[in-house]
């Protein structure tokens, strides 16, 4: 198995820091995939890939643009980061953030570095990304990691993030096998989308609906989650 943080991300190197932008990390992804067909060790006919999250969405692109993965699980995936944003902003907001997303543009022509925006926050009165105590309590959970997380991103990635559509693959990945992983009650990337782009889905697929929300594939609900994903990767790679 290969794993590897994003660049700008973890362990990685990269600049600016904490700059998503799916295109790119798509692409890293399928420059990973060949560099596994290089290995001696790897037989080129068993790889697939698995995405959880912003990355749940990059398992549906790739699974429709790249015929060498031949299995393809998306956890709780973002299907539609236009409607999120349209979910989670009130509209007497929407130019609001609209004007920071241009004058951070005009900001970065004139020389400045990306402007960044907090991921999340209890406190309301500061502005981030989310407030919802269920998200709030998962960032800041204690981790047992070397390598430090910072409770930030680029602003322009909120903007990439809104113009990410990876729903719009879901139709393609026929006959690649695809596995979504839905919790049922989820809010960050909402259950009723992911449910709608199953069913946009064609045959060879499978939905796994697990209980609770977004996070509970990492948490209580972990081994459900997992012992899926590892039936549908052993039964399509092995």
């Amino acid at each position: 198995m290969l794993a590897h943080d994003h660049r700008t991300f973890g362990s990685s190197s990269g600049t600016p820091r904490h700059d998503v932008n799916p295109w790119q990390q798509i692409a890293d992804w399928r420059r990973a995939i060949s560099r596994l067909e290089s290995r001696p060790e790897v037989d080129p006919d068993r790889i697939g890939v698995w995405g959880t999250s912003f990355a749940g969405g990059h398992a549906l692109v790739l699974g429709a643009t790249d015929r060498r993965l031949r299995a393809v699980v998306a956890q709780v995936p973002v299907i539609s980061g236009m409607e999120i944003a349209q979910r989670r902003v009130l509209p007497e907001h929407v130019a609001q953030i609209e004007k920071r997303y241009d004058d951070d543009e005009r900001a970065q022509l004139a020389g400045s570095e990306p402007a960044t925006v907090t991921i999340v926050s209890k406190d309301p009165g500061v502005p981030a990304l989310y407030h919802d105590p269920e998200v709030v309590d998962f960032y800041l959970r204690p981790f047992d990691s070397d390598v430090p997380w910072e409770n930030k991103l680029t602003l322009r990635s909120s903007r990439n993030s809104r113009m990410y559509e990876p729903g719009v693959y879901v139709g393609r990945i026929s006959p690649t096998p695809l596995l979504m992983i839905v919790g049922r009650n989820d809010n960050m990337t909402p259950t009723d989308m992911a449910l709608a782009a199953y069913e946009r889905a064609l045959e060879p697929k499978r939905l796994a609906l697990i209980p609770g929300g977004h996070f509970s594939p990492y948490l209580e609900e972990f081994e459900a989650a997992s012992g899926a994903a590892l039936d549908w990767s052993l039964t399509h790679l092995s």
